[in-house]
């Protein structure tokens, strides 16, 4: 049986995760010390015990998920289980900066840092109220790309997140976004609604948040990743240290070509998928791309002692 580890991306956050791995094993809760001391503040306070909204405040988000995701490693590291059982990692958005953490190519600190720039550049690139994202369901990627063509006249208007066969998620100026949105229904979609999301991320817009990344990942040692990292702008296997610091940077305004990503993973002959972190959303997509896949939520103490049994 061929395994990936996979790590999920931001909308996955609820108050409370990770808590019960932080409690029941000490490699986790040393990942939650380490995120808080690299920033400087108490996020794990926050993540545990904290308020929703702030917690999905995207400069918070990003590295709350990620500490969530290595906190599950690293328990499961504890019970025998070792990143190169993995054939393949891979990460939606910022869960690459995750799987890049896990496989050792990124320090835990400097991966938390690292996402405070991240997520503070991508809320700041765009005034409030100037973006939006929308999911387009029903649509193939093909048409979903047509329909933000159209849509965007002379505005920006692109296919941000190519999620499974049946959810692409376009983003850009808002009405750009909103045109998409009926466009997308004329050309049958099933649905096609707006995203409560402070930013549009994953298009041209992010351009300065992309200026922003280079900078600061021109001065963090990247390390090659001890199992290959499928990138979210390439959809194949990479394992080059400075190929990987490029595409973090392209990952900023390019799409993330998750669907093609799993199916590429799918065709080396990777048969299950560990999802490592907060929520079950990567299961459900994988399961949306390829029906043979396998999956499991390495997420509580519960999933870690099913895995064992």
């Amino acid at each position: 049986m061929t395994r990936a580890f996979v790590f999920p991306g931001q909308g996955a956050q609820t108050i409370g995760m990770g808590r019960d791995l932080a409690q029941a094993y000490p490699a986790a809760k040393a990942v939650f010390d380490e995120v808080d001391e690299a920033l400087g503040d108490a996020l794990s306070a926050l993540i545990w015990d904290g308020e929703i909204e702030t917690l999905t405040l995207t400069a918070n988000a990003q590295p709350a998920l990620m500490a969530t995701s290595l906190a599950a490693m690293r328990a499961l590291e504890s019970e025998g289980f070792a990143i190169t059982d993995a054939a393949y990692v891979a990460g939606h958005s910022l869960g690459e900066y995750s799987a890049l953490a896990a496989a050792g190519s990124l320090s835990i600190a400097d991966t938390a840092r690292l996402l405070r720039i991240r997520g503070t550049a991508m809320q700041s690139a765009v005034p409030v109220g100037v973006g939006a994202m929308a999911a387009l369901l029903g649509l193939d990627f093909a048409t979903a790309v047509e329909v933000a063509a159209e849509a965007a006249q002379g505005e920006v208007c692109q296919a941000a997140n190519d999620n499974d066969p049946a959810q692409v998620v376009v983003s850009g100026h808002k009405a750009a976004v909103e045109r998409a949105v009926d466009l997308a229904k004329a050309r049958g979609a099933k649905r096609a609604l707006m995203l409560p999301v402070s930013a549009p991320f994953h298009c041209a817009l992010m351009q300065p948040a992309a200026d922003a990344m280079a900078e600061a990942l021109a001065g963090v040692a990247l390390a090659a990743p001890r199992v290959p990292v499928v990138a979210n702008v390439r959809a194949e296997a990479v394992s080059d240290p400075e190929v990987l610091r490029a595409l973090l940077v392209e990952q900023v305004t390019g799409s993330v070509r998750w669907r093609e990503s799993v199916a590429w993973m799918a065709n080396q002959g990777v048969t299950e998928f560990w999802e490592i972190g907060a929520g079950k959303a990567l299961s459900g997509m994988i399961k949306r791309i390829s029906r043979e896949a396998g999956t499991k939520a390495v997420g509580t103490p519960a999933d870690i002692a099913a895995i064992k049994a």
